[in-house]
């Protein structure tokens, strides 16, 4: 009971700080970006591998919210919509870069494993052998598509039906993307086996049987 009064205030709080920012309180705005601006930063840094760029970006995805707050109409959470914001915001930045983008309407025609696997699985076994530095590492080598999943799910904690808001897809391409940016991490771990720590096991290729 005591989590759901003080959860309710804080809800109650940020709509009306939404409320006051688009009608151009400048004061709710501020409020807004230091309530969201380590997660919209730790976001951006994620999908870049790069702090300097992620600080730019994250100043760039909060021009963008100063700009089309007024278009917010509480359709999905605030943080939902601002991350989708941001997200676009990095895409825009990788795409300009020239990095190898992968569609989010591509379809998983992929052999390499079991139709029956449920791509929704928290792949335990794949987050347990990879230490942060290497993680961060193993990341940075995804193409953006496959990155933005990733993060955003097994990092960010975000459901698939909120990515597939965010990311403007399906859920079923969600997980898709999800499943092909583990594999790809699998891989780059059985490549990479002399960065991880002495004793971490290569992750199987066998899908985790926990629930």
């Amino acid at each position: 009971m005591s989590q759901e009064k003080t959860a309710a205030p804080k809800a109650a709080s940020e709509t009306q700080l939404v409320a006051r920012a688009q009608h151009g309180d400048e004061e709710a705005f501020a409020a807004l970006f230091e309530m969201h601006k380590r997660r919209v930063y730790s976001l951006c840094l994620r999908m870049t591998g790069n702090t300097a760029e992620a600080e730019d970006l994250t100043q760039e995805a909060f021009l963008q919210l100063f700009r089309k707050i007024s278009t917010f109409r509480g359709e999905s959470a605030f943080s939902t919509w601002l991350h989708r914001l941001a997200v676009n915001v990095v895409l825009m930045h990788l795409r300009k870069k020239g990095l190898q983008q992968i569609s989010l309407d591509e379809v998983d025609s992929s052999q390499d494993e079991p139709v029956k696997r449920d791509y929704g699985d928290n792949d335990r076994r794949l987050m347990g052998s990879i230490d942060r530095i290497t993680l961060t590492r193993a990341i940075a080598d995804l193409p953006p598509g496959y990155r933005t999943v990733f993060v955003l799910h097994d990092i960010e904690g975000y459901e698939h039906n909120e990515i597939a808001d965010i990311m403007n897809c399906s859920v079923g391409n969600s997980k898709s993307q999800l499943h092909k940016a583990r594999m790809k991490l699998r891989d780059w771990l059985r490549q990479n086996e002399g960065l991880m720590a002495p004793g971490e096991p290569v992750v199987s290729d066998q899908a985790p049987t926990e629930r």
